[in-house]
């Protein structure tokens, strides 16, 4: 059985399995080992300067011929930028956590490009179709990092009724059980975060993972003290600091974090008041929650990068409970295909006769 979906026939990829953006985490060393096992792997850039994310690219390349993604921030100072380097450097595939406007879709599908946003709702899914997008990415409630509160379950099937393009569904996949499940729904394929965190190939420090693979499945929660807005982590004795901190604390800890991510990424003062404004409008945030949010990059930076549990923050789904190993990418994703096409060969012994 060959699991071909809209999803490998878009791409070109060998299976209908995504590798997200996730940010500190997704490099080139990652993504090649995405690419090479025949999944989607998708570089993060929004935690790269544009110099970072070029050398990543070239990086990508010189690894590996397999089609690859780059996640943009579409609000970013030098977005254009980004997009032009994607269409210099043939890139396959632009993702977006927060959705392209349409003539930056445009723009991207002009040049042979795959526009994929994420999108949180049927509503955004609706809008960014209209726009043009190729695919979308929907993440349940189950998904780490900044995740809504509609399961997955009930996410996938409003979106898939909402739009007739390649729906991809993330938020609490990381076997061939989840993969067949999706699949039966409609979905095109999956897209896994924490499952490919928790890899050989993931730089994330050995100790970090070990802290991961301790966890069960009542270890994540959804905290609005990192950044403002919902984001699932790990239970950590920093993140019971910040549940239990108050806001004149809270602001003094954004404050530092926005003038040390300002320097690490180079990010004009100008550009970063115009992405904290744009995010503003785009979730509704007072402005006490748009100082937190610089704290999502450097307290992430400081778990998954430094493996400073007691000073970081560890992103994570909830199927962190459910993971007992830490494969290589080619092992866990030639396991989840043989796995998923075994479910499906069961099922469609349901409709013989």
């Amino acid at each position: 059985m060959t699991l071909r979906t809209a999803l490998t026939d878009l791409v070109g990829v060998r299976h209908p399995i995504v590798q997200t953006g996730m940010g500190w985490v997704a490099g080139p060393r990652l993504v090649t080992a995405s690419a090479q096992a025949g999944a989607l792997g998708i570089l993060a850039s929004a935690t790269m300067t544009y110099d970072e994310l070029a050398r990543a690219i070239h990086e990508t390349k010189e690894r590996t011929d397999a089609p690859f993604g780059v996640n943009l921030r579409a609000d970013a100072e030098d977005a254009h930028q980004r997009v032009d380097l994607l269409i210099r450097e043939g890139v396959r595939v632009a993702s977006f956590a927060l959705a392209p406007n349409q003539a930056m879709i445009g723009k991207l599908k002009d040049a042979g490009i795959v526009v994929i946003p994420s999108v949180g709702a049927a509503r955004h899914a609706e809008k960014v179709a209209s726009w043009g997008a190729d695919a979308v990415l929907v993440q349940g409630g189950e998904g780490g990092g900044h995740t809504g509160g509609v399961a997955t379950t009930l996410l996938l099937p409003s979106v898939l009724d909402a739009v007739d393009i390649p729906v991809i569904a993330a938020g609490g996949f990381f076997d061939g059980r989840g993969l067949a499940a999706a699949l039966a729904y409609g979905a095109a394929g999956i897209g896994m975060g924490t499952r490919f965190l928790l890899t050989q190939e993931s730089t994330v420090p050995e100790e970090v993972k070990r802290e991961y693979l301790a966890r069960s499945l009542n270890d994540t929660v959804v905290t609005r003290k990192v950044d403002g807005m919902p984001h699932r982590v790990l239970r950590t004795s920093l993140v019971n600091h910040l549940e239990q901190s108050g806001p004149v604390r809270g602001l003094a800890h954004a404050a530092r974090n926005t003038k040390r991510f300002q320097s690490l990424t180079g990010v004009s003062w100008r550009g970063l008041v115009r992405e904290g404004l744009a995010t503003k409008r785009e979730n509704n945030l007072t402005w006490s929650q748009l100082m937190m949010a610089a704290n999502t990059p450097m307290l992430l930076r400081a778990g998954l990068v430094d493996g400073n549990t007691d000073a970081g923050v560890l992103a994570s789904g909830q199927v962190v409970g459910m993971i007992e190993d830490v494969p290589t990418v080619a092992d866990l994703v030639g396991r989840i295909i043989t796995d998923a096409e075994i479910r499906l060969a069961e099922l469609s012994k349901l409709t013989e006769g």
